[in-house]
């Protein structure tokens, strides 16, 4: 057992249990054999020398962002599960009670994270809908990861959610300037912190998303 935690060398400072890598494992075993026949995620990272740390570890490094108090939590355009069913899994053997709502338009998608739900036994609700119809949303944590630019997901919480806590989304290496261009029309509070798997890549932390008001 001890292997499986040399696997996640990048966790070794977060508090994982052997029961959540061993989940993370079955996981990553049902995203690859689900991977030869739709394309989930690319050939390149589904590898498993890749596929830990470029998803699996990316993922879960926003544990520590993630009201885990709140009931729901929302994971807005979900694909493969990256974040909702790794941050599912943790959540699940940190024997928290938040719901995670994954929403998934693709049918093919939808059925892949219902079946890895059911036999992880997660408490997650999947949902195939276009995030964009869905009106009135209310959320603790809200997450995107490799969804759609800043602005569009800023008008998305800002249009489509009645109430959240907070806001974590993936920047990758151009990520400081849309900061910068974002804020000329958006008002918001962030904080940054550096991400575990990529020295130009950060995850942003917002709240508060006004949009700003042009003279």
């Amino acid at each position: 057992m001890e292997e499986i935690l040399f696997k996640y060398p990048l966790l070794k400072n977060q508090n994982v249990s052997r029961e959540t890598f061993r989940e993370f494992e079955s996981f990553i075993e049902m995203l690859q054999k689900k991977n030869q026949e739709i394309n989930i995620i690319s050939k390149e990272t589904a590898k498993n020398e890749v596929i830990r740390e470029r998803h699996i570890e990316d993922s879960a490094q926003i544990i520590e962002l993630i009201d885990l108090n709140s009931e729901i939590i929302t994971d807005i355009g979900s694909g493969g599960g990256m974040p909702g069913i790794v941050v599912s899994i943790m959540i699940k053997n940190l024997k928290k009670k938040a719901k995670v709502h994954l929403y998934e338009k693709s049918h093919h998608k939808s059925a892949f994270l219902r079946t890895v739900s059911r036999d992880l036994k997660l408490n997650t609700e999947i949902v195939q809908q276009n995030i964009f119809e869905a009106q009135n949303l209310e959320s603790g944590t809200i997450m995107a990861r490799a969804f759609k630019p800043l602005p569009i997901i800023l008008d998305l919480v800002y249009k489509n959610f009645s109430s959240y806590k907070n806001l974590i989304l993936f920047m990758g290496k151009s990520g400081e300037k849309i900061l910068e261009e974002t804020l000329k029309n958006w008002d918001f509070d962030f904080e940054q912190k550096k991400s575990i798997t990529n020295k130009d890549s950060f995850l942003l932390n917002i709240k508060n998303i006004k949009k700003k008001i042009k003279n």
